[in-house]
């Protein structure tokens, strides 16, 4: 089979297409034929290889030499313990420590976080619902929501953001959402009730309070964005912040002052994948995608998420309508 295969930490330059060898399941595993893949801020984290990153895929090189960490696809084969799936079923799953997704198959054990496709739903779609989704049930599971409170999202049209859209409006809350010029009309449509293009605005020039603000992009510091929340009020965002400062202010302000920081340490992929597929079902969740590539083009996929110019998500299609797209 083809695979992205890579080395070496650092640039998407590393990435070669190489022939490798199919993986053959175990007992408990399952082997997905990959329909779709993304390349996402987590891969682009691997890839760069961050001293704290290095501390769990590899010190001084990737231990899994072909990156990818969520998939849809179909089942091709299984092992005999497995009871919950069957070849021909459409699957899709997501591991933040790497599933060896980019690539025309992979082996998943069965007891990972991984389910049924829901009927209806696309493998472009299906992919999408599952890192950034993730991540942004992480925000919403660190705070204790009523109806009507506010809440400004930072970066509401990436992939994260434009998830903690639509789940802020799931809990009835007003959203407050930033976003470029040109991003103005989708984050509307997916629930914000006011938007701030940061392109022409400073969001912190508002008079207005917040009782949570969601850093989806990590651009801001809770030193910024106290000025804007009410006493009570909690800050969470999804990068350690510019010093690695998030998780000590998150224990920190537990004693000091009304407003906190948390920090969304993410948990329970199982959980998340569950929350979405019931969301799914009432139509209250839809993905939003940007562009796609095939995985000849995994390294202008990797260089464009890594730009931070992304909406949603950024799709690798490794099948399409039955055909190699490698």
């Amino acid at each position: 089979m083809k695979a992205a295969y890579y080395t070496l930490y650092g640039s998407p330059d590393n990435f070669s297409i190489k022939e490798v060898d199919i993986p053959f399941p175990g007992e408990n595993d399952l082997l997905v034929e990959v329909h779709t893949t993304t390349v996402n801020r987590t891969d682009c984290a691997i890839l760069e290889g961050s001293w704290l990153m290095r501390l769990f895929t590899g010190f001084f090189k990737p231990q899994k030499a072909i990156p990818g960490t969520d998939f849809a696809g179909k089942v091709i084969r299984t092992g005999k313990n497995v009871t919950q799936f069957k070849p021909g079923d459409k699957v899709f799953g997501f591991d933040d420590m790497g599933l060896l997704s980019h690539a025309q198959f992979l082996v998943v054990n069965c007891n990972k976080a991984i389910s049924h496709i829901p009927e209806g739903l696309s493998y472009e779609e299906a992919v999408a619902s599952l890192e950034t989704v993730h991540y942004a049930v992480n925000f919403i599971n660190k705070i204790k929501t009523h109806p009507r409170q506010k809440v400004l999202i930072n970066g509401a049209a990436g992939g994260i953001g434009s998830v903690l859209v639509q789940l802020s409006k799931y809990y009835e809350l007003g959203v407050t959402a930033t976003c470029r010029t040109e991003h103005v009309g989708l984050v509307t449509e997916l629930g914000a009730d006011k938007v701030i293009n940061y392109t022409k605005e400073d969001f912190l020039n508002t008079d207005e309070k917040f009782d949570f603000v969601f850093d989806a992009v990590g651009k801001s510091t809770f030193g910024k964005c106290k000025a804007i929340l009410k006493d009570g009020g909690i800050y969470i965002s999804s990068e350690l912040g510019p010093n690695a400062e998030n998780p000590f202010l998150a224990l920190i302000t537990k004693f000091t002052g009304s407003k906190k920081v948390k920090f969304p340490i993410p948990f329970d992929t199982k959980a998340s994948i569950k929350f979405i597929l019931g969301l799914i079902a009432k139509g209250k969740f839809k993905p939003v995608i940007d562009r796609t590539y095939t995985l000849e083009e995994v390294q202008d996929a990797f260089r464009y998420v890594a730009s931070g110019q992304k909406v949603g998500n950024v799709i690798l299609m490794v099948y399409k309508n039955g055909k190699s797209q490698v």
